[in-house]
């Protein structure tokens, strides 16, 4: 068959678009036009490479629906994370609890008193809705958000150090996810970096001796994604902020994760709290508000009022300004912090670190069972869970996960399956088995994975 009577049977574009408009229900017809355009494009390109005989006709539609329902979902939704990672960063960090939504329902779809006092019926400032809190929380003099840690951090730069000196251990200098560095945002900022001690060792002897009439600030950095260990020193906030007072200058402190209780009566140590900072005597500490925290994303500045009402000032600050939303998710989660024993058991990813290792075990047990049940071989193994999100990376918390195999799929294509599922399921593999890491995945979800588990297995055997 030669080419042009391959392509002559092609259906008429009028014809698909018919039928596909028929099951299509409210699906807005330029979208059900242009993937039919495409479709019908890509199955002309095959036919004329002979890669296709001739065109069959239910081949082709069902390509047209599957491209169609790809099209008309949502492009950022919903995903189970079985991984085992608490804050993944590529899934969306933190989770909102369930008042969080509420607020942000009614917040959102409704006007609101954003910048707007309810006292006096003038125009207010959107910071003040958790400003208050920040302060009673953590013993600051006063507070400022911004929309991540990156701005908070580019801020107070800006605000109070631009086109001086700023002293950094060598050894602090770190590089957080999609290639952010710390010397890139001071040189933005409008300050020179000033780099003392060693990658393993600085003694506060080198701020000292790196301090000039060109010094701005002294700037400790939280290495919240590595540890070095062995032979090692650094110097304290405390004794660093002691350095900057001696020498008039400001002292801060980039804490990054924003830890706001302490976790060692859930056997999780080694990362300082907000409120250790402040009682340190940094004078500016920044950190997320997407992590540690386990709130929205957001950059978190507390510290002397001085150094915020300059930040207030700064022109930059409207550029970098947080949304009603995210201010809306973050006042919730804040008011949590008001009684700390709430805020662990309400919180989700305080609730997930610090959830006994039985309870992780008997949902992967509950999950297996349920598994079997649709004819799934699975068995339930130990693993160790991560905190994730660039905190406490020398953590790993006990865990319990559920091993699938599928003789018929590799792990990796089993992998690829639960990805292209209605509801993305993100597993991972372990010694060549798919498995799902039942400490970042809830009860509520077993029914969607137990049914994309059993559709696999039922296509699977009509084959």
């Amino acid at each position: 068959m030669t080419n042009q009577q391959c392509l002559r049977t092609l259906p008429r574009m009028d014809d698909l678009l018919r039928r596909i408009e028929s099951e299509a229900g409210d699906l807005p017809r330029n979208l059900v036009k242009a993937v039919i355009q495409e479709e019908l494009g890509c199955y002309r390109k095959s036919l004329v490479a002979g890669k296709r005989d001739c065109c069959d006709q239910e081949e082709l539609l069902t390509g047209i629906r599957l491209e169609l329902k790809r099209q008309s979902q949502p492009h950022l939704r919903p995903v189970i994370n079985a991984t085992g990672i608490i804050l993944h960063t590529n899934l969306g960090r933190a989770c909102l609890d369930e008042e969080c939504a509420k607020v942000l329902t009614g917040v959102g779809c409704r006007y609101s008193n954003l910048e707007y006092d309810l006292t006096d019926g003038s125009r207010g400032s959107r910071y003040q809705h958790v400003e208050d809190l920040l302060i009673r929380l953590t013993g600051a003099e006063a507070a400022l958000v911004v929309n991540n840690n990156a701005a908070a951090v580019y801020l107070v730069l800006d605000s109070i150090t631009k086109g001086r000196e700023v002293i950094v251990s060598r050894g602090e200098l770190v590089e957080i996810g999609g290639s952010f560095r710390v010397p890139n945002i001071m040189a933005a900022s409008g300050c020179k970096l000033v780099e003392v001690g060693t990658t393993n060792k600085t003694h506060s002897s080198d701020y000292r001796s790196a301090i000039s009439e060109h010094t701005g600030a002294l700037l400790k950095v939280h290495t919240s994604n590595y540890k070095i260990i062995g032979f090692t020193e650094e110097v304290a906030m405390r004794e660093l902020a002691e350095i900057a007072r001696q020498n008039q200058l400001p002292s801060i402190y980039d804490l990054g994760s924003g830890l706001m209780v302490d976790l060692a009566p859930y056997g999780i140590t080694g990362e300082i709290t907000v409120q250790q900072c402040v009682r340190q005597g940094a004078d500016l500490i920044c950190f997320s508000g997407d992590k540690l925290l386990g709130g929205p994303q957001a950059g978190i500045i507390i510290g002397k009022s001085v150094f915020i009402d300059a930040m207030k000032k700064n022109h930059l600050l409207r550029a970098l300004r947080i949304d009603k939303l995210t201010l809306a998710a973050l006042e919730v989660t804040l008011r949590q912090y008001l009684d700390p024993a709430r805020a662990v058991t309400s919180i989700p990813t305080l609730r997930m670190m610090t959830q006994p290792p039985e309870v992780i075990r008997e949902k992967a047990e509950q999950l297996a069972g349920l598994l079997s049940k649709v004819g799934c071989s699975c068995s339930v193994v130990k693993s160790a869970a991560r905190i994730g999100g660039g905190s406490l990376p020398a953590v790993e918390l006990t865990s319990y996960a559920v091993a699938i195999q599928i003789e018929e799929l590799s792990p990796n294509r089993l992998e690829s399956k639960l990805r292209e599922n209605g509801i993305p399921i993100i597993a991972r593999i372990t010694d060549d088995c798919l498995q799902l890491d039942l400490c970042t995945v809830a009860t509520e979800e077993f029914a969607d994975i137990v049914l994309c588990l059993e559709t696999i297995i039922s296509e699977l055997r009509d084959k």
